[in-house]
């Protein structure tokens, strides 16, 4: 039954290694204990941890190869997306779980340490109050974007006169016109349904602003 659950990772993402297939395998009744207890995902959602939330936050990892040692910061984590699935596809990357609420946060540090990830920390703190510096930020649906990004600009690496890439990585639904008109060509707009097919991808998009 579990690897019928996994299927939908493997469709997209053939070349996961046994330990992170693991890892993956293990966030369905990590999740289902710690939901009976906070309200992390929707009660009603939970039966499609996978798709609306694993998979989801794997859509990043179609756009960006992260370098070993890259420093991201997951804004707004709740119990873990999309910092979890992310920090198991890039063991080589550094992701810090930014959150303000302590369940929420505790719930993602319990998950991280239960599956045996050593690329991965929480902070529990406001965004507004936190002033470290990473070489990219992340976000799910935590508000809009614009004021997401107006939150996080102060926590991403100056990066004057250097090639590589920095910025502000965002999934969302719906249109991105007001994205459109405040950064113009800064930011690009990615269509998740131009890399899984399942209907749930339709209308949702990754922005990416680069800085």
């Amino acid at each position: 039954m579990l690897f019928v659950i996994l299927d939908i990772l493997l469709k997209y993402f053939n070349n996961l290694s046994e330990e992170q297939i693991h890892q993956f395998s293990q966030l369905r009744d990590l999740y289902n204990f710690w939901n009976k207890k906070i309200n992390v995902i929707s009660r009603k959602d939970i039966g499609n941890l996978y798709e609306h939330h694993v998979l989801h936050s794997l859509s990043v990892a179609k756009i960006f190869t992260f370098k070993k040692n890259t420093l991201i910061a997951d804004v707004g984590t709740g119990g873990g997306f999309p910092g979890i699935p992310l920090a198991i596809y890039f063991p080589d990357t550094r992701f810090i779980m930014i959150e303000s609420k302590g369940k929420k946060a505790g719930v993602a540090a319990s998950v991280a340490f239960e599956i045996g990830l050593d690329n991965f920390d929480v902070v529990l703190t406001r965004i507004e109050d936190y002033h470290e510096k990473y070489d990219f930020v992340l976000g799910r649906a935590v508000t809009s974007f614009c004021k997401f990004a107006g939150m996080t600009e102060k926590n991403i690496h100056d990066n004057s006169g250097k090639k590589a890439e920095r910025g502000i990585i965002y999934l969302k639904g719906a249109d991105c016109a007001e994205e459109k008109k405040m950064y113009k060509e800064k930011v690009i707009i990615y269509n998740i349904k131009d890399f899984f097919e399942e209907n749930y991808f339709e209308t949702k998009k990754i922005v990416y602003l680069k800085l």
